[in-house]
């Protein structure tokens, strides 16, 4: 299974500029401080934002039971459009829609930032959800695009799986800080002048070929496939509130999966497809979907829980807890900036896949130890330690292997896969660990609380008890991921300017 139906070599010569040349762009390492720069704004968003949400809560007179749609707005427009946003890049080309993703990204962060009630910000953050699905896949198809040489490929994608897996705990941190020492709307304004530097740069840094007007847009696809992507997505939020027996739930999660076989019938039949399906049908870039959805399954279970431990089991501060994560946002810059990207020019992709899973799942392990009394240097340190290095040496080299040798009307479409597995499999993990933890949690309360004069430790025990019990569900899911990137993953090293053999039969 290949691209394209002859098994040709992918080439790894430099870009063709937009004047037909084909020299590299002298300034495309600036250019990728830019994108950078877009893609940690997606990112932190992501979890910024949970940090304020009491505060804002109490600001804006949220009732508990629609305060989560501060966070579910954002993800059913992201983890939805995300395709729909590939294809535009394809469409209308890659530096035009990063532009006005980023300009619509600052303006929803604006009127949400200025929100004077629950329906506004709800509103404004589905807003930043709608062009966050506009940017992230732009940002990552300009970036396979600039950079085709093997070597600096693998120092660019080192830079940007670092800020892919670590944005989320400098998020947390962010999110901390303007909380407590200035106001929670700030962790929605700061995005302004992180948007304003981008779009400055973007339109004087980065260049790409014109949008592909040959390719038309799948109207029916769009239907069938982003309805299906908020079905799942929204089943996956509502499962934690609600359970997994919910009849919503079931529904949602019944109907995403019926309309998305429905969208993958349709892919095989339209003239121009949104997803076409040669993309999933090589076996590299459908290993690095599957690993990445898999990855993300304990890495954002592992966010909301350690928040929790944190602050309500070992009593820090946001700020603190927020401090407590820069070691493993350090290790996943080191593990992807300074182990995968020097390593993956001579080394096969699953190479560093497989260990980063099993070392990630290792740092898991560590926490399933976790107690109410446990310190953080014996215990927290060295999980985030493990799973930061495990991270890096994952993510740097999927997003480099999805997006290799792609063809140029797809790269677009081909980055929001990327994308859309990483939220969906961060929706999956956190609806489906926390029940996980919930449920064990109240097992433990109801078989040891004898005494009630230590109904307060009982609970704090069965609370961390319930974490450790999800954890290993995250062990599991990091395993499995370690399983597929090994069998599916057959792409050889790129090394120097050499053809990079991926034959995917």
């Amino acid at each position: 299974m290949t691209d394209s139906p002859t098994a040709a070599p992918i080439r790894t010569a430099p870009a063709t500029d937009a004047t037909g040349g084909s020299a590299p762009d002298p300034r495309r390492w600036w250019g990728l401080v830019i994108i950078a720069l877009a893609q940690l704004m997606v990112v932190l968003d992501a979890t910024i934002v949970n940090i304020a949400l009491p505060s804002a809560q109490k600001a804006l007179g949220m009732t508990d039971g629609n305060r989560q749609w501060v966070i579910t707005a954002y993800t059913l427009a992201f983890g939805g459009l995300l395709l729909l946003g590939g294809r535009i890049a394809d469409l209308v080309g890659r530096k035009r829609t990063f532009i006005i993703g980023l300009v619509g990204f600052a303006v929803a962060s604006a009127i949400g930032g200025a929100a004077q009630s629950p329906g506004l910000l709800f509103g404004a953050r589905a807003l930043q959800g709608v062009f966050g699905a506009v940017l992230a896949p732009s940002a990552l198809s300009l970036m396979t695009t600039t950079f085709t040489d093997p070597r600096e490929r693998g120092k660019a994608f080192g830079i940007y799986g670092a800020i892919a897996g670590a944005g989320g705990a400098i998020g947390l941190l962010l999110g901390g800080v303007l909380t407590s020492y200035a106001n929670w709307r700030w962790c929605l304004y700061v995005n302004i002048p992180i948007a304003i530097v981008a779009v400055i740069g973007a339109a004087l840094l980065l260049r790409d070929r014109p949008g592909h007007s040959d390719v038309t847009l799948d109207v029916p696809g769009v239907i069938l496939g982003c309805g299906g992507l908020v079905a799942l997505v929204y089943g996956f939020s509502e499962a934690e509130p609600r359970g997994w027996s919910d009849g919503l739930v079931l529904g949602l999660l019944a109907g995403g999966v019926v309309l998305l076989a429905a969208f993958v019938l349709w892919q095989t039949k339209a003239k121009s497809p949104l997803l076409p399906l040669r993309i999933l049908a090589d076996r590299n870039r459908a290993g690095c979907f599957l690993t990445m959805g898999l990855a993300t399954i304990g890495m954002f279970g592992l966010f909301l829980f350690m928040t929790y431990y944190l602050q309500d089991i070992l009593g820090y501060s946001p700020v603190r807890s927020g401090l407590a994560f820069l070691p493993m946002s350090a290790s996943i810059i080191i593990g992807s900036t300074q182990i995968s990207a020097r390593l993956l020019p001579r080394t096969s992709p699953r190479l560093l896949m497989v260990p980063g899973m099993l070392l990630a799942a290792c740092g898991l392990v560590v926490l399933t130890r976790l107690g109410v009394d446990s310190a953080f240097v014996t215990h927290v340190l060295p999980a985030e330690i493990l799973l930061g290095l495990g991270m890096g040496l994952t993510f740097m080299p999927v997003f480099s292997t999805a997006t290799h040798g792609i063809r140029p009307q797809d790269a677009g479409v081909t980055s929001a896969m990327v994308n859309t597995s990483q939220q969906v499999g961060g929706s999956l993990g956190t609806a489906l660990l926390n029940t996980i933890a919930t449920s064990a949690t109240t097992t433990y309360v109801g078989s040891h609380l004898t005494d009630p004069s230590r109904r307060t430790q009982v609970l704090r025990e069965g609370i961390v008890h319930g974490y450790t019990q999800a954890i290993w569900w995250g062990v599991a899911a990091m395993l499995l991921a370690a399983v597929v990137s090994g069998v599916l993953i057959i792409a050889r090293p790129a090394r120097g300017g050499a053809p990079m053999a991926a034959s995917a039969h």
